[in-house]
């Protein structure tokens, strides 16, 4: 896998990279308890529930990339006067779209 810092084409605050790097290895924990509940045939109802649980904590990690995308791809082109602001918005609608699934 590539590293995302040295091919820039987002941005991610400093501060919200180690909250993501964090958040995204408690998922990864919690996917493998998953996978340990199905090989030990779990309770179905208890494994929704885990399987509920990682899907929520992945919507908090895309809310946060949402924010930063926002907060500075976005804010960055209309202040600018950019000729790429309603390009900017208009991908951030389909970001939003596909984030929310409407």
């Amino acid at each position: 896998m590539e590293n995302l810092e040295q091919t820039a084409h987002g941005y991610i605050e400093a501060g919200d990279k180690e909250k993501l790097r964090n958040r995204l290895r408690r998922i990864e924990g919690q996917v493998r308890g998953v996978q340990r509940m199905v090989d030990e045939e779990a309770y179905c109802v208890d494994v929704l529930t885990q399987i509920s649980s990682v899907v929520s904590a992945l919507e908090k990690v895309g809310s946060l990339v949402l924010k930063d995308h926002v907060q500075h791809c976005v804010r960055e082109s209309i202040e600018s006067g950019g000729s790429d602001a309603d390009e900017k918005i208009e991908e951030l609608m389909a970001a939003v779209e596909r984030f929310l699934k409407v």
